[in-house]
């Protein structure tokens, strides 16, 4: 077995772990302040909003272009009068969007670039972008966007109980901010290319927090019954257990992504690849991280504010503090053990593996020498 692998069992049986929900301050903290990050970015420099959604006319030139990015925009400015961004295509072409014009004035763009770079005007093709079809993109992604909130909160309502639906609608607005945020930061270009970006995000990012909760309702069944272990350490041993097939699932997804942005937007110049693949590079990381780091230990501040896992919690502290006034490592006990826990598991903590106490020796027969 790899070490990976070994580490990834050793992880799920509870021997090695760190304690992720202990910790849960450090985690609140960091994402309190990336998140108020990306607000102040998205209010300070706002989106950059594609022609689809301002309207607007794209000017693909034929291939080979000999001009330069900078001079076809600087063309296009002069021309317009607007703010122009320009694209180089892997065949040599440009593209050249230029937002906030009707028909007329692309008319008139399109000769004078015609001119400027020394091209004939019907090899210049010119599309024209109405902000009303943009503005009907950003009204069924937001309503997507509502319905697949709500639905989801009712399922995890239903399928566990509204503490997790809470948990992960939390996770998921984090997520969204957070990846807004860096496009407001970055400054790209929002397109339909990113709403398709931000819509798959979601289901990726709630699919890592189902598997953690989807382990964590197992192994708390009858959890009142038993000493041992409270909802916190459980929920710690849950995150443990996943963790290796969480970070395996978003290195894989991420790498392709990373590919896209990276080779395919930076190195070739493609803009709609730029367009999707940053808002899934961020989204999937963010994903990972809320999964991991916020949606599970927000289900443990909640659900250990009920009474009987309060009471739970005091009375496992106060036996942990008794066993170690006596010296003790930790009492364990055929009426300790609940469902899904087996009796020697340990809870998911930094260090070495609590050693449970010696079983008898006489396996129910009676004291003294065979006869």
């Amino acid at each position: 077995m790899s070490k990976l692998g070994n580490l990834g069992a050793r992880l799920h049986r509870g021997e090695v772990g760190y304690d992720f929900v202990k910790n849960r301050k450090i985690w609140y903290g960091l994402s309190i302040l990336i998140t108020i990050t990306a607000i102040v970015g998205l209010t300070v420099r706002g989106l950059n909003m594609g022609i689809e959604f301002e309207g607007g006319a794209v000017f693909n030139t034929p291939k080979n272009t000999s001009a330069s990015v900078s001079q076809a925009e600087e063309y296009a400015e002069q021309a317009s009068g607007h703010d122009a961004i320009v694209q180089k295509l892997g065949d040599g072409s440009l593209r050249i969007q230029v937002a906030g014009i009707d028909t007329d004035a692309a008319n008139k763009i399109k000769n004078t670039l015609a001119d400027d770079l020394k091209v004939d005007s019907e090899q210049i093709n010119a599309e024209l972008v109405g902000p009303s079809w943009g503005e009907q993109i950003a009204n069924k992604a937001w309503q997507g966007l509502g319905i697949f909130l709500v639905l989801v909160v009712i399922y995890l309502a239903i399928a566990f109980e509204w503490r997790m639906a809470l948990a992960a609608f939390v996770a998921l607005i984090h997520d969204i901010t957070i990846t807004v945020g860096i496009y407001a930061l970055v400054g790209f270009e929002v397109t339909p290319g990113t709403v398709i970006g931000l819509l798959t995000i979601l289901g990726y990012s709630l699919y890592d927090t189902v598997v953690v909760f989807d382990s964590l309702k197992e192994q708390t069944k009858d959890i009142t019954k038993q000493t041992r272990w409270t909802y916190s350490d459980i929920a710690n041993r849950s995150i443990n257990s996943t963790l290796v097939r969480s970070v395996n699932t978003t290195v894989v997804a991420l790498l392709p992504v990373a590919g896209l942005l990276f080779i395919g937007g930076g190195v070739l110049g493609a803009g709609m690849l730029n367009d999707i693949s940053l808002s899934l590079f961020v989204g999937l990381a963010a994903g990972a991280y809320s999964s991991i780091f916020i949606a599970t230990p927000l289900v443990a501040d909640l659900k250990e504010r009920e009474p009987q896992l309060k009471a739970l919690r005091k009375r496992v502290l106060a036996k942990r503090a008794q066993s170690a006034a006596k010296g003790e490592t930790e009492v364990h006990g055929d009426d300790e053990s609940y469902d899904g826990e087996p009796e020697d598991a340990a809870p998911a903590v930094v260090g070495p593996r609590n050693q449970p106490a010696s079983r008898s020796r006489g396996r129910g027969r009676p004291s003294g020498k065979r006869r």
